[in-house]
């Protein structure tokens, strides 16, 4: 018997969040327990787990309403999912005594004529207008798209670059190729011990539902001993990851189909890898426009000058006219960050920043003692005018 899970507690999430927040959540802890994030620690590894499994089920719309409406998914599923239907063989009720309810139903009439048939399954069978008989198997889905943090330096993100990112993810089993199946004859399946149903939880009821392993046959053609039937294995592999020039902090880039492998011949998953970049010790960006403050001498601020200022592409000169003021902003066009989407590139922000004079002699203080009586102006005097 399958024990109930909260998916929605495990995600740390509430049962009304939307799809986003559903994805935020799963990418904050799938980052924080991940195996390569965490060797060898194998609390932190069976966590993961469980993410990717509550993930798996709250980020499917079908299988998320079907976990909220019973508490639990299972791919027999219920009506519209291709699924056993409710009163069927591969369905069933337990746990609850119905006989006082059918016993008054049926007392006013016989079956077909206002009564229920005498057991809750045939009602619940008409309501949902049950199907009789037919076994289902599983069917192949999608594999799970992985996610992953990157960082790399102020550089790397200017003039892109190509890394290689060791993942770990499930892919097909190379043994079964991906069938889950050996050659040869057929044994009984282990999680249903051949009886083809199991019997799941939902609140104080007790479903009987067609086994997900066998389809409700009971029986399973001898399982790959690779990948114990499962048809994927856990592998490390080696992703070479191109890091467009002009990559900004928290942009994502996607790699096709290097998530994890599908089920039963279906498509594997992607990888997203979300991009972190360092800070620089000069430079800072905002969007794809650079910002500098670069120092200049009281003379140079004061007479105008032509001066030198790093650039990502070097030095290039800036032109300051007299009377420049500590904070003044200067634009150097399209010498900011290239954005490879657009094909544009942004430009350089220079703020001044004007550096008092190191007064080591006599000569150098008489100067500007000279300088202070010929511009005598109070330089606060704006502030009062403001009050």
């Amino acid at each position: 018997m399958a024990a109930n899970k909260d998916y929605y507690q495990t995600l740390g999430v509430g049962r009304s969040a939307s799809d986003d927040d559903v994805r935020k959540a799963y990418r904050r802890l799938a980052r924080k327990y991940h195996p390569d994030l965490n060797p060898g620690d194998k609390a932190s590894e069976e966590r993961f787990k469980q993410v990717q499994e509550a993930y798996d089920i709250l980020s499917d719309g079908k299988k998320r309403k079907m976990y909220d409406q019973f508490g639990f998914y299972s791919e027999q599923g219920f009506p519209g999912g291709g699924a056993q239907q409710p009163g069927g063989p591969g369905f069933g009720f337990g746990g609850f005594d119905f006989s006082e309810a059918f016993n008054h139903a049926n007392a006013g009439g016989a079956q077909g004529q206002g009564g229920f048939g005498g057991s809750f399954s045939d009602l619940f069978s008409q309501f949902f207008g049950g199907r009789q008989g037919a076994t289902q198997q599983a069917a192949a889905e999608k594999g799970s798209d992985l996610e992953y943090s990157l960082n790399i330096d102020f550089w790397q993100a200017i003039k892109g670059t190509q890394v290689r990112l060791n993942i770990s993810r499930l892919d097909a089993c190379r043994t079964c190729h991906g069938s889950g199946h050996s050659g040869g004859g057929q044994s009984e399946c282990p999680q249903c011990q051949g009886s083809g149903n199991v019997t799941q939880m939902a609140g104080a009821m007790r479903f009987s539902l067609n086994c997900p392993k066998c389809g409700g046959t009971g029986r399973l053609r001898n399982a790959c001993p690779a990948c114990r039937g499962e048809g994927r294995t856990h592998s490390n592999e080696s992703v070479e990851v191109r890091i467009p020039p002009g990559a900004a902090s928290g942009s994502r880039l996607r790699v096709g189909g290097k998530g994890n492998s599908g089920t039963m011949g279906a498509p594997a998953g992607d990888l997203y890898i979300t991009v972190r970049v360092e800070d620089h010790p000069l430079f800072s960006r905002e969007g794809d426009d650079i910002h500098i403050r670069v120092p200049v001498s009281v003379s140079e601020a004061g007479l105008g000058a032509r001066i030198e200022v790093p650039t990502v592409d070097g030095r290039a000169l800036l032109k300051i006219p007299q009377g420049t003021q500590t904070g003044q902003k200067f634009r150097l066009r399209e010498k900011g960050v290239f954005n490879s989407r657009k094909s544009t590139r942004g430009d350089q922000i220079v703020e001044i920043v004007i550096q008092a004079p190191d007064i080591r002699d006599e000569r150098t203080r008489d100067l500007l003692k000279e300088l202070s009586r010929l511009d005598s102006r109070d330089p606060r005097a704006p502030l009062w005018d403001n009050l």
